[in-house]
């Protein structure tokens, strides 16, 4: 079903697409940030950290800093140690293939003996303005010793390399393994050919467009304390850091997210910072604010990716898939961060799958520790990985057996009739049709016509390539028994709160968080369509842990799809007791009452009531079911997912390189996606925009990189590469929607689609362009100096030839 034929009921329902709510604040410079906020009495911190990647730490001297002017305190490792602070907890369990759990080191608010990445902090100053307190904190004497780092997984692994926490043997947090290893064997024993593949799924560092920020406030006479801070999941942060680190009761915690400026998954998680200044608030009793520099986020904030693969498939004479085997190294950085170890299990390797009917896979992930920043969920989390990995394994395969590529993905795909499908690791599909989002993407992308385009860029001197992806993801991870039975330490369910007001305008409040996905104006819809109420009546609350019931935040593109879902419970229960109501006024049988457009009618009769009149009515309850019914119009749903749901889709890129220089020029990107049910088309188009900007940044640009003592040599925008507008290309969107079978919306999910579609379709037609080089892999990113050497090594052989 193409987006703009879903049906909608009013103006700002489904299927429309006003424009975003939250727009017109931000747009004239009136959004609401944690760094907008100050507090009366308010201080400043800043964080001490280490500038070695691994060492002992021998004395802190902060006398000088002390007698400095506005310092207001000074606290250390030893200070949280005394206080019996506990250290920042781990969100999920992996346990090892002998069923021994994870190695779970502990990681302290601040450093305590030693410290184990460049960035590691150290101290934490306090003052009366931000120069002060950064004039202090350069003052302070602090004598490390410095250890041997490893900085790559390569090295951790090596024998007699330097240990990051003492517990971790070979510096290895789990091995694990999912599938029937017999099954993978048996099939590979009766392949024709074997396609393999050796890649590294770069590192990459989030960069929201906002820093993370923090403030610490505390009630003295209350004992209350506050954060306000950058978070996607307020909530969670309240359980963590109030029940694991700081031991406050949650009724005293109170956690307050406002505007936010981009997250990707990076403001997922609970960072030492939060827990040091709710902490020192109440040390100094005065608000403690923290603001995050640009240089700092990249020695501070969690990292994404950075996987090292072998995978092998087993291919039948005719090009059926057999088997696959799949060995990963993941890297975890110095301390588990709150979801790490789920991203490249239970994330990424139930996804081996993919689109296709491979009967028996086996994985085997090996998690790491090193001396780097910890990496945690970015964008897509896992499934970007595994995407690329099929995704190029399946075109080396048509290589291998001398196949077209979109031949032996439609040899492979599986069937539309034959969902729900069950996969021979762990999860159960229950809808698509990989075939239509293919066909469709084809042809936006007029990839019939490809070979003339080629042949006319060959005369100017220019190599043109082509690549596809045609890919599968969760997403709204779920259910939470599913989830904590795999490692989970939270429930994964969503709240929502729909609260009516006297004259019909109705507040929703809401316990997933936006980021920029467009809830205000999505959720709006959501309710407008199914009460009949005017889109911009409905005002959309989240981010205050102090209104919102508990809830679990924003990521795994589930706000939809799981707080959509409990949305629509909650404006059920609003209809069905504004049934009873109406019922009552017009004397009539519940079960007689329609609603329809905003409006309750006894069937076959022209008797109605609007639903303001029943607003008011349930306000001032004059006539009203009294026996039956209590006032008001304020309802509460939670729902918690039956399945993961599965988007897909098929995305197409067309490039251009220029052989004397290596330059990749990106000249068409088209993007077909299997999102379910699309409420608003607009925001869906952007959503998928910016994953695609996002996946061609891995593609291309971005890559953190370290040396061997653990120093990152790409610790800012000077040597970190980010995609710019000249970087990209106009991205065809178009949606192939079969809509999710377990929640009440249909919905799949779209925020994470583009970044894990894009990428392997980008290095694809990179790989097509010099396939004359005998080019058949290239790692991410394939920037210039990469393509160029590619170029030249091959060169001599190509014209030997």
């Amino acid at each position: 079903m193409n987006d703009t034929t879903l049906p909608h009921i009013v103006k700002g329902g489904i299927g429309d697409s006003p424009k975003r709510v939250e727009d017109r604040r931000f747009l004239s410079g009136r959004g609401h940030y944690t760094d907008d906020i100050n507090r009366p009495g308010q201080t400043h911190a800043v964080f001490k950290r280490s500038d070695v990647a691994h060492g002992v730490i021998r004395s802190i001297d902060t006398s000088a800093a002390r007698a400095m002017p506005g310092v207001v305190a000074i606290f250390t490792g030893d200070d949280i140690a005394k206080a019996g602070i506990g250290g920042v907890p781990c969100g999920w369990q992996i346990h090892s293939k002998d069923g021994s759990p994870m190695v779970e080191p502990p990681h302290p608010v601040l450093a305590q003996g030693k410290v184990r990445y460049v960035g590691d902090a150290v101290a934490m100053v306090i003052a009366e303005t931000v120069d002060q307190a950064k004039d202090a904190a350069e003052a302070l004497v602090i004598d490390i010793d410095p250890l041997p780092a490893v900085s790559n997984m390569v090295a951790a692994t090596a024998e007699g390399a330097a240990l990051v926490h003492d517990d971790a043997k070979g510096n290895v947090c789990f091995d694990w393994h999912i599938g029937d290893k017999d099954a993978v064997d048996a099939a590979f024993a009766k392949a024709h050919k074997v396609a393999t593949i050796d890649l590294v799924n770069n590192r990459l560092v989030p960069n929201p467009i906002e820093p993370r920020a923090a403030i610490g406030d505390f009630d003295q006479s209350t004992g209350e304390h506050t954060l306000y801070t950058t978070s996607q999941n307020p909530h969670v942060i309240r359980l963590l850091m109030g029940a694991f680190v700081l031991q406050i009761p949650e009724h005293k915690l109170r956690v307050v997210a406002p505007d936010v400026g981009g997250g990707f998954g990076a403001k997922i998680f609970h960072y030492i910072e939060e827990a040091a200044v709710t902490w020192a608030a109440a040390q100094v009793n005065r608000p403690v604010k923290w603001t995050c520099e640009r240089s700092e986020s990249f020695i501070t904030d969690a990292h994404g990716r950075d996987h090292i693969t072998h995978a092998e498939l087993a291919l039948a004479e005719d090009g059926a898939f057999l088997g696959l085997r799949v060995k990963t190294m993941a890297n975890l950085g110095a301390y588990l961060s709150t979801f790490a170890p789920s991203v490249p299990t239970y994330l990424s390797a139930t996804l081996l799958a993919g689109v296709y009917t491979t009967p028996a896979i086996y994985s085997e992930v090996k998690a790491i520790f090193t001396n780097t920043v910890p990496v945690d969920a970015y964008r897509g989390a896992g499934r970007p990985e595994t995407t690329f990995l099929l995704e190029r394994l399946v075109d080396v395969a048509a290589k291998t057996m001398g196949m077209d590529r979109v031949a032996i993905r439609r040899r492979n795909f599986i069937p539309a009739d034959a969902y729900p499908y069950q996969t021979p690791v762990a999860l159960q599909y229950d809808s698509g049709n990989h075939e239509a989002t293919l066909a469709r993407c084809m042809e936006l992308a007029d990839w019939s016509g490809f070979e003339a385009r080629r042949a006319e860029s060959a005369k100017r001197g220019k190599l043109r390539g082509i690549g596809m992806s045609t890919y599968l993801e969760a997403c709204g991870i779920a259910p939470s028994a599913v989830a904590g039975a795999l490692g989970a330490r939270a429930g994964l369910y969503e709240v929502a709160n729909v609260k009516v007001h006297p004259t019909g305008s109705v507040t929703l409040y809401t316990g997933t968080h936006s980021h920029g996905q467009g809830h205000e104006t999505t959720f709006a819809q959501l309710v407008a369509d199914q009460l009949g109420v005017p889109f911009e009546q409905v005002e959309i609350v989240h981010g205050d842990t102090s209104k919102i019931p508990f809830g679990m935040g924003t990521y795994g593109s589930r706000s939809l799809a799981v707080g959509g879902s409990a949305i629509v419970k909650a404006v059920d229960k609003i209809i069905a007791k504004s049934k009873k109501i109406a019922a009552h006024l017009m004397e009539a049988s519940v079960d007689d009452i329609e609603f329809k457009d905003g409006k309750f009618t006894v069937a076959g009769t022209d008797k109605s009531k609007a639903f303001g009149e029943i607003a008011l009515t349930a306000y001032v309850p004059h006539n009203y079911p009294h026996d039956e019914l209590e006032p008001g119009l304020d309802e509460t749903a939670f729902y918690d997912p039956k399945n993961f749901t599965f988007p897909g889709g098929c995305h197409i890129c067309e490039v251009e390189v220029d052989p004397d220089t290596g330059v990749v020029n990106l000249l068409n990107f088209t993007a077909v996606d299997d999102i379910g049910r699309v409420i608003n088309p607009m925001i869906v188009h952007g959503q998928v925009h910016g994953g695609v900007a996002q996946g061609i940044g891995q593609a291309l640009l971005e890559h953190a990189v370290y040396d061997e003592t653990g120093q990152l040599l790409s610790g800012s925008l000077m040597d970190y590469t980010m995609p710019r507008a000249d970087n990209l290309v106009n991205i065809h969107v178009g949606t192939e929607s079969t809509m999710c079978t377990h929640n009440p919306l249909g919905a799949k999910g779209v925020g994470e689609v583009g970044a894990i579609g894009s990428p392997p379709a980008v290095i694809n037609a990179v790989v097509d362009a010099l396939r004359d080089y005998g080019v058949t892999h290239i790692d991410m990113p394939a920037t210039p100096q990469k393509i160029w050497s590619i170029i030249n090594a091959a060169t001599p052989r190509m014209a030997a030839e």
